[in-house]
C-alpha cells in the first residue's frame, strides 16, 4: 500500500511539472498576448514588426500565442481589437494606437481585468500604459531636421521650408513634430508652411505639398517630412508639378522604397531604426508581464517606464555602409531594375 502511494505521489509531481510551462517561465503555458498594430500605409508592421516580434516570443515561450492584428487606420477598429483579444484570455497587450488619446480607454479596460498594456512605437499619455518601447521620436525629428538645415546651408540654398508632420492623433507624431520644430526655428532658415497628415497618409501629404508648390514655387528650398511615406508623398507632388531637381526631402523608416529614392537622388536623408530592436524588446517585456514579473524602465516618458533608442541619420553618403550592416534592408532589395546603375555608381551591391 506504501509503495502504491508513494507511485502516486511521484506521478502527481510529475503531471504537475509538465502542466508548469515552457520557455523558462513557470505559470506560462498556452499564453496568449495580442500584438495590435495601426495601419498598412507604412509597409513595416506587416513585413517586420509582426514576424519579428513572433519570432521572439517563440523563442521565449514555444507555448505562447500571439494574437496579431492590423487596424488599418480605424480607431474603432483597434478598440474591437483589443476587446476580442480581452474576451480570448490574452495576458500582455502589445499596442501601437492608431490614435494616442483613444487608446487610453483600452488601457483603462485592460488594466481593470489586470492585463498589462505595453505602448509600443506610439505613446499613450493620457492614461499611462504599463511600459512604452520606441526609438526616439524627439530625436528623429531633430535629427532628420538639423541634417536637412545643414544641408540647406552648405549648398547655399535659397527660401524657406515646408514641414509635413505625422498624424494629429499619434503622440509619436506630435514628438517628430517637436523635434523638427527645435531644429528648424532656430535654423535662420524660414517655415513656409506645415500640415499635419491624416493618419499618415501619403495622399494626403502629396495632395497638401501640391498646393504648396503652386503657392510658393521656387521659394521652397526643401521638405522635412516626418516619415517615408509622407516624404514620398511630397516627392511625388514635385514630380508632377514637372519640378527638376526636386528638393532635398528628409523621411523616416528607412523603407525599401526610401533607400531607392535616396540612390535616385530624390529623397535627401531617411532614418534607420531597426525594428528588431523594438520588437524584440517589446517581446521580452511582454514576456516578463506574463511571467508576473515588473520590468523596471530605462527612462520614464508620460510618467510611464520605458525604453528609448537611440536613431541613425542615413544620407547617400552613408547608405552603403547602414546596408551593409542591416538585417532588415539589403543592398539586392534597393538595387533593382532602375535603381541598378545608381546603385554601381554610389559603390552598393
Amino acid at each position: 500500500m506504501r509503495r502504491l502511494v508513494t507511485l502516486v505521489a511521484t506521478l502527481a509531481l510529475v503531471v504537475s511539472a509538465c502542466s508548469s510551462g515552457t520557455g523558462g517561465g513557470g505559470g506560462t503555458s498556452n499564453a496568449k498576448i495580442a500584438f495590435l498594430m495601426p495601419d498598412i500605409a507604412s509597409t513595416r508592421y506587416e513585413l517586420y514588426d509582426s514576424p519579428l516580434f513572433k519570432a521572439k516570443i517563440k523563442q521565449l515561450c514555444a507555448d505562447c500565442e500571439v494574437l496579431y492584428q492590423n487596424a488599418n487606420a480605424d480607431a474603432s477598429r483597434q478598440q474591437q481589437q483589443a476587446n476580442s483579444a480581452l474576451a480570448q484570455g490574452v495576458k500582455a497587450i502589445v499596442i501601437d494606437p492608431v490614435d494616442s488619446t483613444a487608446a487610453a480607454s483600452i488601457v483603462n479596460t485592460a488594466r481593470s481585468q489586470g492585463v498589462p498594456v505595453i505602448a509600443y512605437d506610439r505613446p499613450i499619455p493620457g492614461t499611462p500604459a504599463d511600459y512604452y518601447i520606441s526609438f526616439d521620436n524627439e530625436k528623429i525629428g531633430k535629427s532628420i531636421g538639423e541634417d536637412l538645415v545643414k544641408h540647406l546651408k552648405e549648398t547655399g540654398a535659397q527660401g524657406g521650408i515646408l514641414e509635413v508632420n505625422g498624424s494629429p492623433t499619434d503622440a509619436a507624431a506630435g514628438l517628430i513634430k517637436k523635434g523638427i520644430h527645435a531644429a528648424v526655428d532656430t535654423s535662420g532658415i524660414p517655415l513656409l508652411a506645415e500640415y499635419d497628415t491624416p493618419d499618415w497618409q501619403p495622399a494626403k501629404a502629396q495632395e497638401w505639398v501640391s498646393g504648396q508648390i503652386t503657392r510658393f514655387g521656387s521659394r521652397i528650398a526643401g521638405v522635412v517630412a516626418a516619415n517615408d511615406g509622407t516624404g514620398g508623398g511630397a516627392i511625388a507632388a514635385f514630380k508632377a508639378a514637372g519640378v527638376t531637381p526636386v528638393p532635398p526631402v528628409t523621411g523616416n523608416d528607412f523603407e525599401v522604397a526610401a533607400a531607392q529614392r535616396i540612390v535616385a537622388d530624390l529623397q535627401y536623408n531617411t532614418i534607420s531604426k531597426p525594428i528588431k530592436i523594438v520588437a524584440e524588446a517589446a517581446a521580452e517585456v511582454a514576456y516578463q508581464f506574463v511571467k508576473g514579473e515588473k520590468p523596471a524602465g530605462k527612462t520614464t516618458l508620460f510618467n510611464t517606464p520605458s525604453q528609448l533608442f537611440d536613431p541613425t541619420v542615413v544620407t547617400l553618403a552613408t547608405l552603403a555602409g547602414v546596408l551593409s550592416k542591416s538585417d532588415q534592408v539589403k543592398p539586392s532589395d534597393v538595387c533593382t531594375g532602375e535603381y541598378a546603375a545608381a546603385c554601381k555608381q554610389h559603390g552598393i551591391a
